[in-house]
């Protein structure tokens, strides 16, 4: 007899009802509070909005210290940087932060953000409010109070995963005041974008707020290429300013993207090209009117949090989440030219021909979260503490169904496609099947202790329950992830610090089950299951300064990442096992805040050295290659002056140096340079007129490539006119 089993559906549908009833009666427990609440000193933990550039805090309360005092390197990209640098994606604001890289997804990899961080990939290392966010998609900033990057191995932060780092997007809350703005942009390519985000304070405690987003129109130097986006979050906020506050959101976000894998890249026939052939830009290499993407989220929170005294405060966050991600797609490469002499392959001058191939997805990912943190401050003695502890429950289901009856391939013109052919596509389905599931519950610790004025340690430590189970096989594993990170940091003036710090991270085998095909995913087989988790250890030496009466940002750092248990396949058996050792070292600079009241910057620098240290595939031997996506050198550089109380003026660098796109060291992209510059006129304290004009030298530009088979093509030069009218 099997015991029967609770769906993620019904088991979900059941906690969020829960929570969802104990939160609407928290105005009840709050209006019961107000009495006694004359008598205490309230701690205020509500998220509030980051003005300018700097910031000295994030929304996470696992971080016990000020960015100041806390022993890794964050980036923290506010919402004043996202807005004056028009940035409407997150792909469009990982790609101006130093140290990260892009890459791309194909068919078995799905397309959407697939950030690399310090030379880690990082597309499973996305959250959302601090909690996990499994869907593989494109992510917008119309709801996004600031992008916070966190440096280095965050497992002790965030559970598996995380080796170069992770990426967490706060969301906008209600606030207790009344206002609403609108912006509405016009742009080259019939580029178009509205947003509105309106906040109304129903009562002393309570306040509404409505964030929308419509935008659409082509993508600038590609033709055929088109967006169509939109998205609405609503949230409800009860409590606020009082002991005991809840907060219910839920965000929906439609993206009807044209799929643009870009322009066909290795050709096996002429060895001696290395980097993308300098073709005509806008040429598109998909086929029109057939290649789609829909890429669906739906996310429900539920959050509690109650100050027990003046020192104590507890949260309980709850969220249900879906996730589609539907397409069909074209590959285009030189797979006709494999192994080929003909005359069209080897000289590239003449009629060469590639190929065009289905990609297809219909893939559904189902998640529920529950996480309770309890944080706060106690003495021990001398020495003060600011601590934070938890539990996290989390499971997520991930179902497919097969997709037949694409065009299938075709061969057509490289230097003249047409990709308004008539094609016969009928596509069918199958049914909807579970492909696995992923459960994992944890428990942290972190604490920072304050030993004098100058010297304070701070350290973490996680347990996570990891299980992942592949239904179609019927192969599970489970292992038990144990994650720490401690550092010490000395203060020589009260303005600035000097850290040293030391972590770890583990990668469980079918991490990302539900984002990947190939050796992660389904396809993974049974013998990837045998494999113990892979491990990373990683220290950092820096310095953290405040600067220009602390308005200004200042930090640096060294540091180090070594994979010393990680995947290679036996060149006899073609089995996997952890045989491999990979390295990163790097030198981060970061400036960020106002240098003058008018003066306003955000910028960076970083060096990369990811070496492969030991790493088989099959007979192939790459042990001494340099890990292929990651640019030894990236920095950006953004800066805005106020010339005028009516305007301000920006602009701003970008540089990303040379990537190897596969294991061989063969294959690159090429470096890149791109300009972007603004210009905001304020009529008055209502209206505000903003140009953006992006990528001004048009430059050519590669966001990612999948292993040299084809190259993706970055926007070329955009115009964008916003008008912003805010009421008050």
């Amino acid at each position: 007899m099997h015991s029967p089993r609770l769906s993620v559906r019904s088991f979900s549908q059941t906690l969020l009802y829960s929570a969802i009833c104990s939160a609407l009666s928290a105005p009840v427990w709050a209006q019961e509070e107000e009495v006694k609440v004359q008598q205490l000193q309230t701690i205020s933990v509500e998220g509030a909005a980051i003005e300018g550039y700097q910031v000295h805090e994030i929304s996470s309360p696992k971080m016990t210290a000020p960015l100041l005092d806390t022993p890794r390197t964050i980036n923290v990209i506010s919402e004043a940087v996202i807005k004056d640098r028009g940035a409407a994606s997150l792909q469009d604001v990982l790609r101006t932060t130093p140290g990260i890289t892009l890459g791309s997804g194909e068919g078995g990899t799905p397309a959407g953000d697939r950030p690399f961080i310090r030379g880690y990939e990082a597309s499973t290392d996305i959250f959302i409010d601090g909690l996990r966010d499994y869907a593989r998609g494109s992510h917008e900033t119309f709801n996004l109070e600031s992008v916070e990057v966190i440096k280095g191995p965050s497992s002790a932060y965030t559970g598996r995963g995380g080796t170069g780092g992770s990426v967490n997007l706060t969301t906008k809350t209600p606030r207790l005041e009344n206002f609403a703005e609108g912006s509405a942009g016009i742009g080259n390519g019939g580029q178009h974008r509205l947003t509105v985000d309106g906040n109304y304070a129903f009562s002393d405690t309570g306040a509404l707020r409505l964030n929308v987003m419509r935008t659409g129109g082509d993508v600038p130097g590609r033709d055929q290429v088109k967006m169509d986006r939109w998205g609405v979050a609503p949230s409800v906020a009860f409590g606020l300013g009082t002991p005991t506050r809840v907060i219910l959101s839920y965000s929906h976000i439609e993206n009807n993207d044209t799929p643009d894998l870009g322009i066909p890249f290795k050709n096996e026939a002429n060895p001696n090209r290395v980097t993308p052939i300098k073709v005509d830009r806008d040429l598109y290499y998909g086929r029109a009117g057939v290649d789609f993407r829909e890429n669906t989220f739906d996310t429900a929170t539920a959050q509690l949090e109650h100050d027990l005294n003046d020192q104590l405060t507890v949260r309980n966050t709850t969220r249900y989440g879906t996730s589609l991600n539907h397409y069909l797609l074209t590959r285009p490469s030189f797979d006709n030219c494999a192994d080929s002499t003909a005359a069209s392959c080897l000289n590239e001058d003449a009629d060469l021909l590639f190929t065009r191939a289905d990609r297809m997805r219909w893939r559904k990912s189902e998640s529920l979260i529950n996480q309770t943190d309890l944080f706060g401050h106690f003495e021990t003695g001398a020495f003060m503490h600011q601590f934070a502890a938890g539990l996290e429950f989390s499971k997520e289901e991930i179902s497919s169904r097969a997709m037949s009856g694409g065009p299938g391939p075709d061969t057509d013109s490289f230097w003249n496609p047409n990709p308004n052919r008539t094609y016969q596509s009928r596509l069918a389905y199958g049914p909807k099947l579970k492909d696995g599931d992923i459960s994992t519950q944890s428990a942290y610790f972190f604490d920072t202790m304050e030993i004098n004025e100058q010297w304070s340690v701070n350290g973490g430590l996680r347990y996570d329950k990891f299980k992942v189970t592949d239904a179609k096989t019927g192969v599970s594993r489970s292992d038990g992830l144990w994650n720490y990170q401690a550092g010490v940091v000395f203060k020589p003036a009260p303005n600035g610090s000097v850290y040293l710090s030391y972590g770890t991270s583990s990668n469980p085998a079918g991490e990302n089950f539900g984002q990947a095909g190939g050796a992660d995913g389904p396809a993974g087989g049974a013998k990837l299951y045998e494999l113990k988790p892979e491990k990373s250890r990683s220290w950092e030496l820096g310095t953290k300064w405040d600067l220009m009466e602390d308005k200004l940002s200042l930090t640096a750092a060294l540091f180090q990442t070594d994979k010393t248990a990680a995947r290679s396949t036996d060149p006899f058996t073609g089995d996997v096992s952890l045989a491999g050792n990979n390295r990163v070292r790097g030198l981060e600079l970061s400036l960020s805040g106002a240098i003058t009241p008018q003066w306003d910057v955000w910028a960076g620098y970083t060096y990369l050295d990811p070496k492969v240290k030991k790493y088989r595939n099959g007979a192939n031997v790459y042990d001494g290659n340099q890990i292929k996506f990651i640019a030894k050198n990236s920095a950006s550089l953004w800066t805005t002056y106020k010339l005028h109380p009516q305007w301000t003026v920006g602009g701003g660098v970008t540089y990303v140096g040379k990537r190897f796109v596969d294991d061989a060291n063969i294959y690159q992209l090429p470096s890149h340079t791109v300009y972007d510059a603004m210009a905001r006129f304020d009529v008055n304290d209502q209206l505000a007129l903003q140009l953006n004009v992006n990528n001004l030298t048009n430059t050519r530009v590669y966001d990612a490539s999948h292993v040299g088979v084809f190259a993706n093509v970055g926007p070329g030069r955009s115009y964008m006119l916003n008008a912003t009218y805010r009421f008050e």
